[in-house]
């Protein structure tokens, strides 16, 4: 089977994912790599659709060390069953750095480049007055980038590999993925009183 359209991929990840904060991070990623499909002059709705479904198991099978249903192994059997692309999969396999899959194509340094980087960015957005992302600013998310007790889950000296990797500034990087998550704030649940 082909890559699915877009419809379907939202309808297998209400299907698989019920946390909303899931959701919110699975979207705000593939807006990044839709955006970064456009700077490279690349597939959109592959790099979209990669970011979308690149933590689709994680709701129901979070443990990594579980080496049969553990994220991201289950989903990345649905993947192969249902003959998604291998540039899909193996970008969702290499995102599980401890898989020892290699990163090897700009796919796969792309979303680890956008993917933990958009939780930050999201919790920048949360700790506003008014809870709205389209006030953020690329000053405030790098002042919250240098604060480590801040999203002290996110390992800023491995996104930061993960940035260098993929060959962009960091400034450049950071503010194209808050560019690309601002302009899906409503989908977020952050547009503020504005909404």
């Amino acid at each position: 089977m082909p890559l699915p359209n877009r419809s379907d991929a939202l309808e297998l990840m209400h299907e698989w994912v019920d946390a909303d904060g899931l959701r919110r991070h699975m979207l705000a990623v593939e807006a990044a790599m839709r955006v970064y499909a456009q700077h490279y002059g690349e597939d959109e709705e592959l790099w979209g659709l990669t970011g979308l479904l690149h933590d689709l198991d994680y709701d129901r099978f979070p443990d990594m060390e579980d080496e049969e249903n553990g994220h991201p192994r289950s989903a990345l059997r649905l993947f192969r069953e249902q003959e998604y692309p291998p540039e899909f999969i193996h970008a969702i396999e290499a995102h599980a750095t401890f898989l020892g899959v290699p990163r090897s194509s700009r796919l796969d340094k792309a979303l680890l480049a956008c993917d933990e980087l958009t939780g930050l960015i999201l919790a920048c957005a949360y700790v506003r007055p008014d809870r709205d992302l389209r006030g953020v600013r690329l000053k405030s998310v790098k002042k919250k980038w240098k604060d480590k007790r801040f999203t002290a889950a996110i390992d800023r000296a491995e996104n930061l590999q993960f940035i260098e990797e993929l060959g962009e500034p960091f400034d450049e990087h950071v503010q194209r993925v808050l560019d690309a998550m601002k302009e899906i704030a409503a989908d977020l649940g952050l547009a503020g009183e504005l909404a």
